[in-house]
Order: structure tokens, then sequence, then C-alpha cells
């Protein structure tokens, strides 16, 4: 009886460990969460925050040290989602680039569907010498088609980092403008245009 007792609660113990060992799935408990509580409204939607694709569930794998094969596995993937513009013209107008490069509004609940989204890009870089208020996260772009010209291989290598910057670096803090659907088309076309135009102040 004794010795029953004694391996009974040996079994007791042992269970209790792996049951404190055991560490909760933190991620299924932050999208229960979510899905409970989280409401979509206008362009902000659920999806938005629980769907994650191929490039992004990698991404937050391999947070802090991913292997060259994965990266080009994210980069190769990325790469297939690149749309060339539908009329073949990569550049629209400067002015209007500027306009978008400037925005930083969109894709939030207080927003209308449909609304037209900016770019934020001063967030992040440099662009023209008239704006004095720009982030450095990114390269600067000043000048950028001056130094880099504009030949076919240029308009369309800019065109796919604009549109999934993650397909040219993988896990790019860089938004996927078009792969995402942030900026329409002809959005893509006028920031084209002020980076590579050469009327754009950009290229001054």
């Amino acid at each position: 009886m004794k010795k029953t007792l004694i391996a009974l609660l040996g079994g007791a113990t042992l269970a209790g460990c792996a049951t404190i060992a055991a560490e909760p799935d933190y991620r299924r408990v932050a999208l229960d969460l979510i899905k409970q509580d989280f409401r979509t409204k206008g362009p902000a939607t659920l999806e938005r925050v629980t769907v994650r694709d191929e490039a992004q569930q990698l991404c937050s794998e391999f947070a802090t040290e991913r292997s060259s094969e994965v990266n080009s596995r994210i980069e190769a993937s990325q790469m297939q989602t690149i749309k060339a513009p539908a009329n073949g013209k990569y550049l629209g107008s400067w002015q209007e680039g500027e306009k978008i490069a400037q925005s930083g509004r969109g894709m939030q609940s207080s927003d209308a569907l449909g609304a037209a989204n900016g770019g934020n890009c001063y967030a992040c870089h440099q662009i023209t010498k008239q704006e004095i208020s720009f982030g450095n996260i990114g390269p600067s772009l000043y000048q950028y088609g001056k130094i880099r010209g504009n030949s076919e291989e240029m308009l369309k290598y800019t065109w796919g980092k604009i549109y999934n910057a993650q397909a040219y670096a993988a896990c790019s803090n860089m938004p996927r403008f078009g792969h995402n659907g942030i900026l329409t088309e002809a959005q893509l076309q006028d920031v084209m245009a002020l980076l590579l135009d050469p009327a754009s102040p950009v290229n001054k």
C-alpha cells in the first residue's frame, strides 16, 4: 500500500511538472482575444490583423535570425506578386506624387471605404530639399533619378521596390504598397514620377 501511494504521488508530481512546463500558445491566445474584441470598421478589417501570407509567417517565425535560404524563399515568392502597370507607363505626375508622399492618411477605421490612401514616404525618407521634416529609417531619395537615371531597368526596379519591397529585401520594413493595395496603380505611377521625372524637385 505504501509503495503504491508513493508511486501515485510520484506520478502526480511528474504530471504536475509537465503541466507547469507546458507553455501556452500565446499567438493563439492573442488571436482569440482580437477576434473576440476587434470589429471591422471601414478599411480597418479583422483580416488585416489575423490573416498572414507566407512572407509574414516566415518573417514572424524567423524574426531574430534568418538563413539566406529563408530570405531567398521570401524574395522569390514576393517577386512573383509584382505586376507591371497595365497601360505600360511607369511615370505619372510628380506633383501628385509629392502629395502622396506627404500624406500619412489611410486604412484607418475613421476613413471611408474607397478613400485614397497616402504613402507617408517622408516618415522614413528624405525626398526633396524643400521638406525639412523627414525620417531616416530608409535611405535618402534626394536626387534619386538624377543619380540613377531612368533606364528601362531602373524604371522596373523602382516600380518593383515600391510595389513590393520584400521582393528585394526579405522582411523589409517598407510597406508593400502595390501588393497590399495601399496605393492604386495611378498613385504608384505618380510616386514614380516624383522620384524619376527630371522635372521633379527631387532631381534638382
